[in-house]
C-alpha cells in the first residue's frame, strides 16, 4: 500500500513538472505612429493613376542638382565633391561640409566646391554663409566659374525662399468626412482634404506634402494609432494641379478590415476614431488639423500659428453626398453620363 501511494505521488509530481515546462505565449498589441505621407506626383508619374488598396509610396529622394561648370582638375577633389553631394541629398549636412572643406583645401577657389558649399548652407537655412560662397563664385567671373557664374548671380539676385514664407499663402481647407460603418469588409471612411492657395501665389506642387495619421478606438475603450498603412489608399483628385477655384483635393479611402473571432476576443473590435492632417511645404509644417482636437497632443503636432485644431470637419451622410459620387470607388473621378 505504501509503495502504491509513493508511485501515485511520483506520477502527480511528474505531470505537474511537465505542465510547468510548457511555453505560454502572451500576445500584446503595441501601437506605433504610422503617418501616411502623400506628395504631389510629377507629370507623367504613374502614381497619378488610381490604384485601389495600394500602399502609398513615400516621396522620392530628389536627384542632385546638375552642375554645369568647369570640370574639376583635381581627381581627389572631384571625388570629395561627389561624396558631399550624396551626403547632402541623404540629409547629412555635417558630412557634406567636412567633405567640401577638405576639397576646398585641395583646390582653393574651385567654383564647383564653392557653389556646393553655398547649396549646403542654403539647405541648412544659414543664408548669410550661403551668400558668402555664392559671392565668391560670382567674383570668379564667367571665365573662372563657367555656367556657375550665372547660377550664382541668380541666387544673389533672387535671394532665398523659405518654406515659412508660405504661411498664410497655402493652407488646409475644411476636411470632409464620409463614414460608412456598415461597408462590406469592414468600416470605411473617405476623407477629402482640400489644400487651398491664395490668389496670385506661385506654388511648387512637388514641394507640397500632406501627412494623415489615423487613430482607431477599440471596443475596450483604448485609442490606438494606425499600424497597417495598407488600410489607407490616397489619391489626388486631379492632376496636374491647376488650382481651379483656389484649391486642390486629396482623397483618402480608409478601411478597417474585420477581425476574426479570436483576435476580437483578445484585443476587441476596432472602429474609426479620427485623424491628424498635416500640411508641409519644403519639409516645413504650415498647417495642422486634428479631429477630435485632442489627437494633436498625442503626436505633439501643432500648426505654426498655434491653432492645432483648425476648422471643424464636415461630416457627410449618404443622402447628401456629391452627385455621381460612388463610395465604392471613391478614388476615381465620376464617369460622364452619356
Amino acid at each position: 500500500m505504501a509503495f502504491s501511494q509513493l508511485l501515485i505521488a511520483g506520477v502527480a509530481l511528474a505531470v505537474r513538472f511537465e505542465e510547468g515546462q510548457q511555453v505560454r505565449v502572451v500576445e500584446k498589441e503595441v501601437s506605433r505612429l504610422v503617418p501616411m505621407r502623400i506628395s504631389v506626383p510629377t507629370a507623367g508619374d504613374t502614381a497619378s493613376k488610381p490604384k485601389p488598396r495600394e500602399k502609398p509610396a513615400l516621396p522620392p529622394i530628389p536627384e542632385p542638382e546638375r552642375m554645369a561648370a568647369l570640370q574639376i582638375a583635381d581627381p581627389r577633389s572631384e571625388r570629395l565633391v561627389t561624396e558631399a553631394r550624396k551626403a547632402r541629398i541623404a540629409g547629412d549636412m555635417g558630412l557634406a561640409i567636412v567633405k567640401l572643406e577638405e576639397a576646398l583645401g585641395e583646390s582653393p577657389n574651385e567654383p564647383t566646391v564653392l557653389f556646393e558649399l553655398g547649396m549646403v548652407h542654403e539647405q541648412m537655412g544659414v543664408y548669410d554663409e550661403a551668400s558668402r560662397y555664392y559671392e565668391q563664385v560670382f567674383q570668379l567671373g564667367i571665365s573662372g566659374a563657367g555656367d556657375l557664374y550665372q547660377l550664382a548671380a541668380e541666387k544673389l539676385r533672387d535671394g532665398f525662399e523659405q518654406a515659412t514664407d508660405m504661411l498664410g499663402k497655402i493652407a488646409l481647407g475644411r476636411v470632409r468626412i464620409f463614414n460608412d460603418a456598415k461597408a462590406a469588409g469592414g468600416q470605411r471612411v473617405v476623407l477629402t482634404v482640400p489644400v487651398q492657395k491664395a490668389p496670385g501665389e506661385e506654388i511648387e506642387a512637388a514641394e507640397i506634402e500632406v501627412e494623415v495619421t489615423f487613430f482607431n478606438k477599440s471596443s475596450k475603450g483604448e485609442i490606438v494609432q494606425l499600424e497597417d498603412s495598407s488600410w489607407a489608399a490616397p489619391q489626388w483628385v486631379s492632376l496636374p494641379f491647376d488650382w481651379a477655384g483656389g484649391e486642390e483635393s486629396l482623397r483618402m479611402n480608409y478601411q478597417i478590415p474585420e477581425r476574426d473571432e479570436q483576435t476580437s476576443h483578445l484585443f476587441g473590435e476596432l472602429s474609426y476614431y479620427g485623424q491628424v492632417v498635416t500640411l508641409k511645404y519644403k519639409g516645413e509644417v504650415l498647417d495642422v488639423q486634428a479631429w477630435p482636437r485632442d489627437l494633436a497632443a498625442r503626436i505633439g503636432q501643432v500648426a505654426p500659428t498655434g491653432n492645432a485644431g483648425g476648422d471643424f470637419p464636415e461630416f457627410l451622410d449618404q443622402d447628401i453626398l456629391p452627385p455621381n459620387f460612388d463610395p465604392d470607388f471613391p478614388l476615381l473621378n465620376p464617369l460622364p453620363k452619356e
